[in-house]
């Protein structure tokens, strides 16, 4: 069995993976096929289920709204869930059943009690859903506390004026959001529409009419004006470009909502064909009649295809990317290979250690599909964001790990992958909380060239770096807490150290001049003492004063852990930290709300050089006969090295 195991792990983890991919037949309404559909947002086009997907965590943290409610403990539990695209229709399309929806997440207890909804909402894990029914009396008292937090710094902003931007953010997007297909008091679009379009030509009159001072007819100027006013509105709130350029515009750039191009159906007397085909859906749905919702989604898109087939098959594909959720799936394996990896060293079995080596190959596969999808869908190299540096250091782990673990077949390199590839993956998730992660660039960073390079180089230095410290973690947890940190892996680890901090330094530092170059180019200069600059050059000067003390003798093999593990402090405040000082440059990637993490993540790596830095006798690893640790990795040492014992070898 044992001999099989490995197989039979991967074979159930890729069975699933394969499931996900399969194309999925839907009854009732399409709402798939209505989530393909492209709009224009944040500069680029995209799938209205990206709308929702980004909306849906920007409102509710999540990507889906439960139908039904369950405790955390409650594992067993499978209750129903509205997928993200299924409430956007909701929104947009029937809005008095949206509002009953719980998705407004409140969780201090101050704003509570100002706004009097104790007794309110449902209650999950210390965290509090309202619907917008629920918070409606409450609107005008929100909007005030909004206006007065929008005038302070969002840096000196407190948690509870944290917590009102969110709630007041959140409401002022959803609100777009039900007005950005048709007025949300409208009852049969369709019919409207058509009242609108007979009523342009004399109504145009009456208001040209009374604008000149002449005699006009008063039931047509009233009429347009009756249909006017919630279009003007929507022309000013709705969320996102529905409405695609006319036959007549040869550009694709062209989009707009819903509300102008009302509007310039009241200058043209011509109605736009999408908004005969968005009407007719949202008659549909409301009318709770999916053969005529799911026949004019296949109209609408039969329209499209005569000319915008890029953003038809653009929108498909990102929806394929969203539903498959790579990144979500390679980190559930990661941490499976994780726990796999870990128990191999406690009763040395090499099928668990092939198990956990084997699932680490296949959620590396996953990690780079999604990669590459990104890559893709934006036009761009792997890196352009915070979210995706995140994605791509845990991928360049991943690769280092999984070609150490080719090598030594030992299980350390699985490990340390998989562990970083999890922590990575989770760092995204939270970044990913903002809303879209594939917004267009600045205009000073849009060049694929140095995006390629100086950027994805300079990451490749942070991945190496973090994977040199997660390695040293390893020793220091593996010789204090037990006894398998044995003297042949000790020099193992050692050796892994050593090279891969070679490899960080020298991409750090091409990727610091490549950056260099860029500034030169884009700001005119090379060097300007930018925050992230100065992170960037101490990684590569804290790498390069490992390497010097290594080589030099003046640390021995935890002295050389400890400094890796500094390493990581370094790099996190390089990667992170600078951007959270507000100047500079580099700050447009600022997320106040990760300061906390930050600097829990720091005190973990302190306490864990506190460890390392504990004397010989308290490292478990010292203890008993056969087991103790080598001094120096002779294998390690160059020419000119003091010998252990020597007056100037180090510790």
């Amino acid at each position: 069995m044992k001999k099989y195991l490995p197989w039979i792990l991967l074979a159930v983890f890729a069975v699933e993976v394969l499931v996900a991919l399969r194309p999925k037949t839907e009854s009732g309404f399409h709402t798939r096929e209505f989530g393909k559909l492209p709009v224009l947002l944040n500069g680029r086009v995209q799938p209205l289920d990206s709308v929702a997907r980004n909306s849906l965590l920007q409102i509710r943290s999540t990507q889906t709204v439960p139908l039904e409610e369950k405790k955390a403990w409650e594992f067993w539990k499978h209750p129903k869930k509205l997928t993200a695209t299924a409430w956007l229709m909701e929104v947009m399309m029937r809005p008095e059943l949206a509002d009953g929806r719980r998705i407004f997440l409140i969780h201090h207890p101050d704003l509570l009690s100002e706004l009097k909804l104790e007794n309110k909402g449902v209650e999950n894990s210390g965290l509090h859903y309202f619907s917008f029914n629920e918070i409606e009396p409450a609107l005008d008292e929100i909007q005030k506390q909004g206006q007065r937090v929008n005038e302070i710094d969002a840096q000196l902003r407190k948690p509870f004026e944290k917590q009102v931007m969110k709630l007041h953010s959140g409401l002022i997007l959803y609100r777009r959001l039900k007005n950005s297909l048709r007025p949300e008091t409208s009852e049969d679009f369709a019919r409207e529409l058509e009242a609108f379009r007979q009523s342009v030509p004399p109504g145009v009159a009456a208001v040209k009419a009374q604008a000149a001072g002449k005699e006009y007819d008063k039931v047509a100027f009233e009429r347009i004006i009756e249909f006017l006013g919630p279009y003007d509105m929507m022309a000013r709130f709705a969320y996102p470009l529905i409405v695609p350029p006319s036959p007549a515009d040869d550009s694709h750039d062209h989009w707009s909502n819903a509300g102008v191009s009302l509007m310039d159906t009241a200058r043209t007397g011509e109605l736009h064909p999408a908004m005969n085909y968005y009407a007719a859906m949202a008659n549909a749905y409301r009318q709770g009649n999916p053969a005529d919702f799911n026949l004019a989604v296949e109209e609408y898109r039969s329209w499209l295809n005569q000319r915008f087939v890029a953003e038809l098959d653009k929108g498909k594909r990102e929806f394929l990317y969203s539903s498959f959720q790579p990144f979500y799936r390679a980190m559930l394996i990661y941490l499976v290979a994780f726990l796999l990896g870990c128990a191999s060293w406690f009763n040395w079995s090499e099928a668990l250690r092939r198990s956990a080596f084997y699932l680490v190959v296949l959620a590396g596969i996953i990690h780079t599909a999604g990669l590459v999808s990104r890559m893709l869908l934006e036009g761009r190299p792997p890196v352009t964001n915070l979210y995706s540096s995140a994605l791509f250091i845990g991928w360049g782990a991943v690769v280092l790990g999984l070609i150490l673990e080719r090598i030594y077949r030992d299980g350390i390199g699985t490990v340390v992958a998989s562990s970083i590839g999890f922590v990575t993956q989770i760092i995204a998730h939270n970044l990913a909380l903002g809303g879209d992660t594939m917004e267009m660039m600045r205009a000073v960073l849009d060049t694929n060239f140095w995006l390629a390079t100086h950027v994805v180089v300079v990451t490749l230095g942070y991945a190496s770096t973090f994977f040199a410290g997660f390695l040293a973690i390893l020793y220091i947890i593996r010789g204090v807490f037990t006894r398998t940190l044995q003297a042949p892996t000790a020099r193992a680890l050692t050796r892994m150290v050593y090279g891969i901090v070679c490899f960080a330094t020298l991409f750090s530092f091409v990727g610091t001049i490549l950056g260099g170059i860029w500034a030169d180019q884009s700001w005119g200069r090379f060097w300007g003492w930018d925050p992230k600059e100065n992170g960037a050059l101490i990684i590569v000067l804290w790498n390069v004063i490992i390497l010097h003390a290594r080589w030099g003798g003046l640390v021995r093999e935890r002295g050389l852990m400890n400094m890796a593990v500094f390493g990581n402090i370094v790099t996190s405040f390089s990667w992170f930290g600078v951007n959270m000082l507000g100047i500079g440059l580099h700050s447009y990637g600022f997320m106040d709300a990760a300061f906390y993490w930050l600097m829990l993540f720091v005190t973990s790596q302190l306490l864990i050089i506190g460890l390392g830095l504990l004397p010989a006798r308290f490292w478990a690893s010292f203890k008993g006969a056969g087991n103790v640790l080598v001094r120096d990795a002779s294998s390690l040492k160059p020419a000119g090295v003091p010998k252990p014992g020597s007056a100037s070898a180090g510790v």
